[in-house]
């Protein structure tokens, strides 16, 4: 492990108006839907990017990220299955959603992709790219949701006790028929971004816009639980003997690895980055101060300087 380069501001784009979600469009692979948003390249020799979101999140999670580095990038951003304007599935695990993140990326056929994961995300390119190191040219995790094992540095400790219930996913869609989408949008960004006044105008717009959204999907409960549960699942064989452990996976990873951590991070326990990037074999560390769970929202700037840092390095 080593300290993260940052790339001088001045090779991003300058500061101009906020971009609004990029172009979408529908995958079918096996039967089921995907949905793809595009941010094309901007100038010639750019490299394919993937950029997976994290738990409750969508590919909007990545507008800003992706706008920066389109000058490097050519960039799809996946709405995960049940998440975003993607197609439910059957199973809400880290292995399923790691197998539908390879199927999408031998389906697009673009050879092996700079892979940037948030959060889940970042559980989820773990996986892949310790499976399929032929399909990743560098990973990039940001507050990956990797194991710990202590539920009081998580804001998701209130949620686990629904996980033992039955009905469970009943409950927590009567939970959210209480708050207007106003009010969601307001706790999940104070959860989420280590100062919300951060947030935009256009972006708190839209946030609330996609929580309306997941009030008129009847799988949004089942997908967020289902996930929490594989999410719980994983922490737990994390410890135990046995090949699939997420950290045994993470000792794997041939790929170069830049780990993003916000020492104001509330989903995620703060120390988890570091200990990732101590793991990965050719890893480099960025810890932002002040900063929360979605740094590529919240100081995209940074993250990009980051990532285009380790662009260079390699």
């Amino acid at each position: 492990m080593k300290g993260a380069r940052l790339a001088a501001d001045e090779v991003l784009p300058p500061d101009g108006a906020v971009p609004p979600p990029w172009p979408a469009r529908r995958v079918t692979i096996d039967g089921t839907m995907l949905h793809v948003r595009d941010t094309p390249a901007t100038a010639p020799g750019a490299e394919p990017a993937v950029y997976v979101h994290g738990l409750g999140g969508s590919s909007q999670n990545f507008t800003d990220l992706a706008a920066l580095l389109a000058d490097r990038f050519d960039g799809q951003a996946v709405d995960l299955p049940g998440f975003g304007y993607s197609d439910p599935s059957r199973r809400y695990s880290i292995p399923a959603f790691a197998d539908r993140l390879v199927g999408y990326l031998e389906h697009a056929g673009r050879g092996p992709v700079h892979l940037v994961g948030n959060s889940l995300g970042g559980s989820i390119c773990v996986r892949v790219a310790a499976l399929r190191p032929d399909l990743v040219r560098t990973l990039t995790l940001i507050s990956p949701a990797m194991p710990f094992l202590d539920p009081r540095r998580t804001a998701q400790a209130p949620v686990l006790p629904l996980l033992a219930l039955p009905r469970a996913e009943r409950v927590l869609a009567w939970g959210m028929a209480r708050l207007t989408a106003e009010e969601m949008a307001e706790q999940v960004m104070l959860a989420c971004f280590g100062d919300s006044a951060k947030v935009s105008a256009q972006r708190r717009a839209e946030a609330i816009e996609e929580i309306r959204l997941r009030h008129t999907v009847a799988h949004y409960p089942q997908a967020y639980l289902g996930t929490l549960r594989g999410l719980v699942s994983s922490f737990v064989r994390a410890y135990l003997p046995g090949a699939d452990s997420q950290w045994r996976l993470a000792a794997r990873i041939a790929a170069p690895t830049l780990v993003i951590g916000g020492l104001k991070d509330e989903l995620v326990d703060a120390r988890v980055p570091a200990q990732v990037a101590k793991v990965v074999p050719d890893s480099r560390l960025l810890v932002l101060p002040g900063v929360g769970h979605v740094a590529q929202m919240e100081v995209p700037r940074l993250v990009a300087r980051g990532i285009v840092g380790l662009l260079d390095d390699v």
